[in-house]
């Protein structure tokens, strides 16, 4: 009984389809990969250097039931304008106070504490947004 070859002689015909199709998917995938990564860092870089106002709550304190005060501290471009938004909320999660503060230009950096009025007592601040003008 002879054996039965089931693949063709190597070399003799050149790549098979799979050969092809593997290098073919290798290619596309490496170029969405690399394309892929150019756009997260286009959107990091533009997150990055786009900011022109930053600002976190350092520390925040329940003064009543009407009041909260919210040590606020900014940092910026010396040109820069806008207005920072802070929030207050109640135990059960309901937002109880809102806040915009204005900043101006001249300085890079701003350490104020603000007073937060509630509508009820609330139990937490919180910086909800920064925008330049």
């Amino acid at each position: 009984m002879a054996a039965v070859r089931e693949q063709l002689p190597e070399g003799r015909y050149g790549r098979s389809a799979d050969d092809r199709a593997d290098r073919k998917l290798k290619i596309v995938g490496a170029g969405l990969g690399v394309a892929l990564l150019g756009v997260i860092g286009w959107f990091g870089y533009d997150y990055i250097a786009g900011q022109k106002i930053s600002a976190e709550v350092i520390k925040f304190s329940v003064t009543s039931d009407t009041e909260v005060q919210v040590h606020l501290e900014v940092r910026k471009d010396a040109d820069a304008t806008g207005t920072c938004t802070l929030r207050s909320r109640s135990a059960d999660g309901s937002e109880v106070g809102r806040l915009d503060v204005a900043v101006s230009q001249g300085r890079t950096r701003i350490d104020e504490v603000v007073k937060l009025r509630t509508t009820a007592r609330g139990t937490s601040a919180e910086l909800v947004q920064c925008t330049a003008r």
